[in-house]
C-alpha cells in the first residue's frame, strides 16, 4: 500500500498528482531548485525537498539527487509526471533499486518506446538513414522527450546539418540526452493519440482518442476528446495498434499511442511511456482520475473488467505566458491575478506568482466537458474570454480565436492550421474606449471629489497610454458637479476599479485593476506612459532588442562588425524555458553594433546589435 508518493517534477502535473494524493489519504514530497523554493508545488505539498547544486534548468534531471530526496523524505513510491526523466529508464531502475514503488512503466518498456528510433523498429518501420532532395520535407525529431523540443522540419537539403545541430542541442538541454533521428514529414496530417492503461495482470484498456491537431513548434495548445470525425473502421484499427504497441513491451501502466492520419490513413508516431498533459479530456469523457488508476495498477491491482463507456466531448487549451504574434517568444513576471471560471484548471501557479525563464511557459490547462463537441468548445472559448489574467502577455486571446475559428469548429483542422492562420488570429484588437476607462478610473484613484476641475475654461486632462503597440492620448474633462465628461461618450459611473461608460445607447463596464505603471482593463493590458514622451529612449533603426530573457546561446559563425548580413538572416540564437530562438537581422545592410556574446544573460528589452540597412 502506497503512503507517501513523491513527484519528480514541478508546476502543473505535480500540483495535479498532490490533488489525487490528497484525496486518496496518501502524503505528497515536492522537490524544487532554488529558482523555485516558493513554487506553488513546493508550497501546498505536505513535504518539500531542495535539490542543491544544480542549475534551475538542470536540476529536474538530476535523478540521483531526487532518490535521494525520496529516502530522505520517507516517501514509498516516486511518481515522474511528464517531461525531464517521466521516459528515462535508468531513473526508473534507481528507484526500483532503492526499494522505492516506480508508478510508471518498467524500465524494459521505457527502454523498448522512450527512444522514438527503437518504437519505430519494433513496430515494423525505421528512420532515415541518408536524406536526399527525394525524401524532403523531412523532420529532425529528438529521440527522447516529446513537447515539441529538439525538432525541425527540413524543406532544404542545405538545412540538415544546421537542423541536426539545433535539435541536438535543444533535445540535451531538456532531457539530458542529445540523440535525434529523421524521418519523413507528413504535411497537414491530424495529428490524433489513444490513451492506453495497462496492469500487471495481462489487462490492457484503449480509453479512446484525442486530437491533438492545433500545434505551434511540434507543441499542442488545443487537444480535445473523442477526436472528431474518424471513421469506424480508423478508431478502431488505432485501439488495436496501440493496445498491440502496449502488449509489444508488456506495459503497465498509462501510456498514449500517437499517429499522424492522413487519407484515412495511420502514420505510427511514437509511444510516450508516461502521463500526458492532455490527460484531463480523457478523465472527463470517461469519467475516470487516470492519476488514481496509475496508483492502483502500481500497487498491483488489476483493472475492474472492461473499461468505461464514453460520454459527451471535453476540449483543452494550453495557457502560456508567451506571445504567439512575436514568434511565440515567451514571457516573464508577477503574475499579478489569474482566474478562469466555472471549468477545470489545472495549474501550478497562483496570484502573485512569478513567471521566470528556467521552464517551460504553460501557465494551466484549462478544460471544458458538455455533452456535444460544440457545447464544450464554446464553453471552453467562453470561459476563456471571461478569465482574469494580469501579468505576462499569454496566448489568451489566440485560444479563444482558434475555439471560434470556422475551421475549427466544423471540425476541419490539421497540423497546418497555425501556419495559415497565425496572422490573422493575432492581429491586435485592443478595446478602443479602454485607454478612457483607465484615464477616468486613475482620475478617481486619488480619492478627491472634485479633482481637477477648474471654475474658468481650461485644457482637457490628458493621460498617454500604449497597448496593442500603439501609444493611445486620451481627454477627459471634470465637471462643476465633481463628474467626469469625454467626448462621445457619456460617463454614467467611474471609481478606480469600475467605469461605465454609454456608448451609441449602450452602456459598457470596464474592470479596472492597476499595477505600478501596468493598468489592466477587461481583457486589455495597457501601460502607462509620462505624457511627454523622452526622446532619448528611441533606439536607433535596425536596433535588435531582446524579445524575452534568455541566454545568449549562440552567436553566428564569423558575425563580427563591418559584416554584410541580409534581412531574415539568423545573427544569433537565445535560449528561454529550454527553447531556442532565433534572432534574425532585420534589414539587408552592414552590422555596425554587436553588444552580447556567448553566454551572457540577457533582459527583455536589451539591445543586441545594430543593423544599418543598406542605401
Amino acid at each position: 500500500m502506497i503512503t507517501s508518493v513523491l513527484v519528480a517534477n514541478r508546476g502543473e502535473i505535480a500540483c495535479r498528482i498532490f490533488r489525487t494524493c490528497r484525496e486518496l489519504g496518501i502524503r505528497t514530497v515536492a522537490v524544487h531548485s532554488d529558482a523555485d523554493e516558493n513554487a506553488l508545488h513546493a508550497r501546498v505539498a505536505d513535504t518539500a525537498v531542495r535539490l542543491p547544486g544544480a542549475a534551475p534548468a538542470e536540476t529536474y534531471l538530476r535523478g540521483d539527487l531526487i532518490v535521494k530526496a525520496a529516502i530522505a523524505a520517507g516517501a514509498d513510491a516516486v511518481h515522474p509526471g511528464y517531461g525531464f526523466l517521466s521516459e528515462n529508464a535508468d531513473f526508473a531502475r534507481a528507484v526500483l533499486d532503492a526499494g522505492l514503488v516506480w508508478i510508471g512503466p518498467p524500465p524494459s518498456a521505457i527502454e523498448a518506446m522512450a527512444s522514438k528510433t527503437r518504437a519505430k523498429e519494433l513496430m515494423g518501420l525505421a528512420p532515415l538513414a541518408d536524406v536526399t532532395e527525394a525524401d524532403l520535407p523531412v523532420l529532425v525529431k529528438a529521440a527522447a522527450g516529446g513537447g515539441g523540443r529538439g525538432m525541425r522540419v527540413v524543406r532544404r537539403l542545405e538545412e540538415l546539418g544546421a537542423a541536426l545541430e539545433g535539435a541536438r542541442a535543444e533535445a540535451a538541454s531538456a532531457f539530458g540526452d542529445g540523440e535525434v533521428f529523421v524521418e519523413p514529414y507528413v504535411e497537414n496530417g491530424r495529428h490524433v493519440e489513444v490513451q492506453v492503461l495497462a496492469d500487471a495482470h495481462g489487462t490492457v484498456w484503449a480509453l479512446g482518442t484525442r486530437d491533438c491537431s492545433l500545434q505551434r513548434r511540434h507543441q499542442k495548445v488545443i487537444e480535445e476528446a473523442p477526436a472528431p470525425g474518424l471513421s469506424e473502421a480508423l478508431e478502431e484499427e488505432l485501439r488495436a495498434l496501440s493496445v498491440r504497441a502496449a502488449r509489444a513491451v508488456s506495459y503497465v501502466g498509462a501510456g498514449t499511442v500517437e499517429f499522424l492520419v492522413a487519407d484515412d490513413t495511420a502514420h505510427f508516431l511514437e509511444m510516450n511511456t508516461r502521463l500526458q498533459v492532455e490527460h484531463p479530456v480523457t478523465e472527463a469523457v470517461f469519467g475516470v482520475d487516470l492519476v488514481a488508476l496509475q496508483l492502483r495498477v502500481a500497487e498491483g491491482h488489476a483493472l475492474d473488467g472492461e473499461p468505461p463507456r464514453a460520454r459527451g466531448h471535453a476540449v483543452e487549451a494550453r495557457l502560456y505566458a508567451e506571445d504567439p504574434a512575436r514568434d511565440w517568444s515567451p514571457q516573464t513576471g508577477t503574475l499579478h491575478r489569474f482566474t478562469v471560471p466555472g471549468i477545470r484548471l489545472d495549474t501550478g501557479c497562483e496570484d502573485g506568482d512569478t513567471i521566470d525563464v528556467h521552464y517551460d511557459a504553460m501557465l494551466a490547462k484549462a478544460v471544458a466537458h458538455a455533452p456535444t463537441r460544440a457545447e464544450a468548445v464554446r464553453r471552453l472559448a467562453g470561459a476563456l474570454e471571461r478569465a482574469t489574467i494580469h501579468g505576462p502577455t499569454t496566448n489568451r486571446d489566440l485560444l479563444v480565436r482558434s475555439l471560434r475559428h470556422e475551421e475549427f469548429t466544423s471540425a476541419r483542422m490539421n497540423t497546418g492550421f497555425y501556419d495559415r492562420h497565425l496572422t490573422a488570429l493575432t492581429e491586435p484588437a485592443p478595446d478602443p474606449h479602454a485607454p478612457l476607462a483607465a484615464a477616468l478610473a486613475d482620475a478617481r484613484a486619488g480619492g478627491s471629489r472634485f479633482g481637477g476641475w477648474r471654475n474658468v475654461p481650461s485644457q482637457p486632462q490628458v493621460k498617454r497610454y500604449a497597448t496593442g503597440g500603439e501609444e493611445h492620448e486620451v481627454h477627459y474633462r471634470h465637471t462643476r458637479a465633481g463628474g467626469l465628461e469625454a467626448d462621445g461618450v457619456r460617463v454614467v459611473h467611474a471609481a478606480p476599479d469600475l467605469v461605465v461608460l454609454e456608448v451609441d445607447g449602450v452602456q459598457r463596464k470596464f474592470a479596472v485593476s492597476r499595477y505600478g505603471d501596468e493598468v489592466y482593463v477587461n481583457a486589455t493590458a495597457l501601460k502607462a506612459l509620462p505624457r511627454f514622451p523622452d526622446p532619448t529612449a528611441q533606439h536607433a533603426p535596425g536596433s535588435l532588442l531582446a524579445p524575452m530573457p534568455g541566454t545568449v546561446l549562440k552567436v553566428a559563425d564569423g558575425l563580427a562588425v563591418g559584416a554584410a548580413v541580409r534581412a531574415g538572416e539568423p545573427l544569433l540564437w537565445l535560449e528561454a524555458m529550454k527553447m531556442q530562438h532565433k534572432i534574425a537581422a532585420p534589414v539587408t545592410g552592414r552590422l555596425s553594433a554587436l553588444h552580447v556574446t556567448t553566454g551572457r544573460q540577457v533582459e527583455v528589452g536589451t539591445l543586441l546589435a545594430v543593423v544599418e540597412e543598406e542605401r
